[in-house]
């Protein structure tokens, strides 16, 4: 049977260079489960594979879009189920690796058929929470749809505001057409993290930030930082420098800002984590490939 090998597990933890050592040992290849990495121009900030890594493995979906471009979970499934079918065709293996949530579930779950966002709606959602921050996207949608809200993580705002898009381009409460039936995939699934107690994650983490500030991430946010209005900007580490560059916060405080919000991001990426019984926990005491060839083999 054909088998996705997925590498997930939260911000700094080693995916990259796993996946990497995976996809060479199967003799297959990558494909981005990162919602953030698809984008080009902003590899520092997204820790986006080196041209070094690239030239290891071929990676799909990096740098693929402009920043200025829409994109979703439901076009990611998509998107990935015709990669994996190409690369099913010469071989019977292929690596999935990022730390999106949402991605990661769109290919092991499915995504229900929503409706296509209009340019239109993206900016009458996201000017409700450029205006009013997430106590307006919770009015919002206690409006538009009080039984998503009940459920919903209210500190979220990007969920808040994608169900606010699908509640007013498609005239319907988001959770009527969400339906949580499982799509049952033609191939064999295996996830697999690498287990780091949470103070080693969070000094990889620490180290990391002060690594992309030395390899020049304030200069890449300096290069975009006209386009700040843009949702794929909307995220740690651009938000922060962004408020650097307007002045709101000093370099100190807006570099030690952006390893905060790594932190917390990455709890949220455990709490998911921890809710997957699935999920292969790998020991990184241990060389991590043989671990990860046992649980595939």
């Amino acid at each position: 049977m054909k088998t996705l090998v997925i590498v997930t597990g939260p911000t700094a933890s080693g995916k990259t260079t796993l996946a990497i050592e995976l996809a060479r040992a199967l003799g297959t290849e990558i494909v981005s489960a990162d919602s953030r990495q698809i984008f080009r121009g902003i590899p520092i900030g997204t820790a986006s594979p080196t041209p070094e890594e690239l030239a290891q493995v071929r990676h799909h979906l990096v740098g693929i879009l402009g920043l200025d471009e829409y994109y979703s979970a439901a076009r990611f499934e998509e998107d990935a189920l015709a990669i994996l079918s190409d690369l099913w065709q010469h071989g019977g293996y292929a690596v999935l690796c990022g730390g999106s949530m949402m991605y990661v579930d769109a290919i092991t779950n499915g995504i229900d058929p929503l409706p296509t966002i209009s340019p239109d709606v993206r900016v009458r959602a996201l000017d409700i929470y450029n205006k009013g921050g997430l106590p307006a996207l919770r009015d919002e949608l206690s409006r538009l749809d009080p039984d998503y809200l009940r459920e919903a993580d209210l500190s979220n705002h990007r969920r808040l505001v994608h169900a606010i898009e699908i509640c007013l381009q498609s005239g319907q409460p988001y959770s009527s057409l969400r339906t949580g039936t499982k799509k049952q995939r033609e191939f064999r699934i295996i996830k697999m993290a690498v287990g780091w107690s949470r103070p080693e994650l969070f000094d990889r983490i620490n180290r990391r930030v002060d690594a992309m500030i030395a390899e020049g991430f304030e200069e890449e946010a300096r290069a975009v930082y006209h386009l700040r209005h843009l949702n794929s900007l909307n995220t740690v580490g651009y938000k922060e420098l962004f408020a650097m560059f307007d002045g709101i916060m000093d370099r100190d405080t807006a570099i030690a800002r952006i390893a905060k919000n790594t932190r917390v991001y990455a709890k949220k990426q455990l709490l998911w984590l921890s809710k997957d019984p699935d999920v292969r926990i790998l020991d990184p005491s241990q060389p991590l490939l043989p671990q990860a060839l046992r649980f595939i083999n």
